[in-house]
């Protein structure tokens, strides 16, 4: 990067920071510190939700995941305007009546303290390795712009985003959601409309999109029912919707988020804003992969994306065999821009034979360079063990960094940065509210809001020291985006049945929920250990699972 990208960076994150924690000011009560209290207007609220979804690996990995999965991972979000429905007529007005300040507190009045402290636990376990896989995402970034050791950049990443979260609470945390997407949204349209502009004279927007399509990039809809797939529209319809009620409407971090609104309507308007425009904006985010996709269809790509992997290769006992794989795949590159030239010679003339032949010829190159790319990562694994070997995160920021013009490089890494900073620090909050409220303050009763606060301020520091130890492994994850769902899936679905049976089934008591949901758990590690279905599933089978289980139970407890 250049003296003026490193100049934008600096100057957008410490703006974010300082406006932040300015805006927070006076945060002293329970109220302030962990409900803003209770004062935001709709926008700050449906913008602070977004941003809380919308993390580093949303900008990292998702573009990686429409490069090479194409546009069908947006599927994973049609059951959100639904579920943004649902929680406004349900859960938000219980919540804001209650004027709980975890969703968990709720759990109390109507079971008892097992059911708030299980479900409360298996939130923190879920949420605190969720964080780890957020602050890993920019730690790539640092890394890879420094050169630094994977490990330090963790550190740095997540101690950062600490400063300002445990100094302004949530008000600081809402506040600061408002520049962060405005520079998220300018920043990547900007990568989209350069991306379409760095292409050949000859191919705009609509016949980048034909080349995809071609490439079979271009599958947004896939109406098969298939469990064990992971993307189609019914997983994204039922699976997505039970996945996204329960993380929009039990998990803290979003709940918290829409708490601060100064009234139900506020809180339900803002939720429906998040419903409205998150599906557009994760569409765009994809399709920009898919774009890199294109252009990389008719410019030299890397072998492998990680590039401080392939420079310690060179310097390795391997570095020959890695040469040879070099020149194969160079030779490979320039028989797939041929094919894509006669593809796109034989679109504009409307020849199908032609296009069939194009096609034909770039899948089989593709495959040949998916073993020359197999063979690589089996020399970076013999040279480095635990080297991250899925480059799907660095697709992105390696196009980037060679590309894009400067300044907007560092408008980018900075809305990488920006993202990373909202999620984590609504993460490190929401950890913090519910182990005070759930756990500490079942404990030690009697408490001041001063001693509270403090409290709330230490323990967001201990999440931030656990969750950056996990970020130190997180290089075992492949695809973050995708390993960020599959976590959640593994706890949403239980979570939502005790909310559901809380809510909706007043004749089951605590023991039943209590039991039917560690059972449930069980069944849903099962389920995923022995890969039963697709992991969208999930939530299904552990919400369902805990409502049936229950149901059953409190029929024996009653005899």
């Amino acid at each position: 990067m250049s003296g003026l990208d490193w100049g934008v960076l600096l100057i957008t994150l410490l703006a974010v920071i300082v406006y932040g924690v300015v805006r927070s000011r006076g945060s002293r009560s329970m109220d302030d510190y962990l409900l803003a209290g209770q004062s935001l207007p709709w926008y700050h609220v449906g913008l602070s939700v977004m941003a809380t979804q919308a993390s580093a690996v949303t900008f990292l990995s998702a573009p990686g995941q429409g490069f090479t999965d194409g546009m069908r991972f947006v599927q994973f979000y049609f059951g959100l305007p639904l579920a943004m429905v649902v929680l406004s007529v349900t859960f938000v007005p219980i919540f804001h009546r209650l004027k709980v300040f975890t969703a968990y507190e709720f759990l109390q009045n109507r079971f008892d303290t097992r059911v708030r402290t299980l479900t409360a636990g298996l939130f923190l376990l879920q949420r605190g390795l969720s964080t780890g896989l957020s602050i890993y995402a920019p730690a790539i970034v640092l890394s890879t712009l420094l050169g630094w050791n994977i490990y330090v950049t963790n550190l740095i990443m997540g101690s950062i985003v600490l400063i300002y979260t445990v100094l302004g609470g949530t008000k600081a945390i809402s506040h600061t959601h408002l520049q962060q997407m405005a520079v998220v949204t300018l920043g990547m349209a900007l990568a989209g409309f350069l991306t379409v502009r760095m292409l050949p004279d000859n191919v705009g927007f609509v016949e980048a999109l034909h080349v995809a399509g071609k490439a079979g990039r271009m599958n947004l809809i896939d109406l098969q029912f298939d469990p064990n797939s992971r993307y189609n529209i019914w997983s994204g319809l039922i699976g997505g919707f039970f996945l996204q009620l329960s993380y929009f409407g039990t998990d803290q971090s979003q709940v918290g988020r829409y708490l601060t609104g100064n009234s139900i309507g506020q809180s339900r308007l803002g939720l429906l804003m998040n419903g409205l425009l998150k599906i557009p904006m994760q569409f765009l985010i994809v399709l920009v992969g898919v774009l890199v996709f294109v252009f990389y269809q008719f410019n030299p790509s890397p072998l492998f994306f990680n590039q401080q992997e392939t420079d310690r290769l060179e310097q390795s006992p391997y570095a020959r065999e890695y040469q040879l794989a070099e020149i194969k795949h160079q030779n490979l590159t320039t028989q797939r821009q041929r094919a894509v030239t006669d593809m796109q010679v034989a679109l504009q003339a409307d020849d199908q034979a032609g296009q069939e032949a194009a096609a034909t010829l770039l899948r089989e190159t593709d495959e040949s360079l998916k073993a020359v790319k197999a063979d690589v990562v089996g020399l970076i694994k013999k040279n480095n063990p635990v080297a991250d070997t899925n480059d799907v995160n660095y697709i992105f920021l390696r196009f980037v960094l060679d590309y894009l013009p400067h300044g907007l490089i560092g408008l980018i890494i900075a809305v990488i940065f920006v993202a990373s900073m909202g999620s984590i620090a609504a993460a490190y909050n929401s950890l913090a509210s519910t182990t005070v409220v759930d756990v500490y303050s079942q404990l030690i009763k009697g408490g001041s809001d001063a001693h509270y606060v403090q409290v709330s301020r230490w323990a967001t520091i201990g999440w931030g020291i656990f969750c950056v130890v996990v970020a130190q492994f997180a290089n075992q994850f492949g695809s973050l985006i995708e390993a960020v769902n599959i976590l959640g899936s593994l706890f949403y679905g239980v979570i939502l049945g005790v909310f559901v049976v809380a809510f909706y089934v007043k004749s089951i008591g605590g023991r039943a929920t209590f039991w039917a949901a560690v059972v449930a758990e069980g069944l849903v590690i099962l389920s995923w250990y022995l890969n039963l279905t697709a992991f969208l599933w999930l939530n299904v089978i552990g919400c369902l699972a805990v409502v049936g289980i229950a149901w059953v139970l409190q029929k024996l407890f009653a005899r």
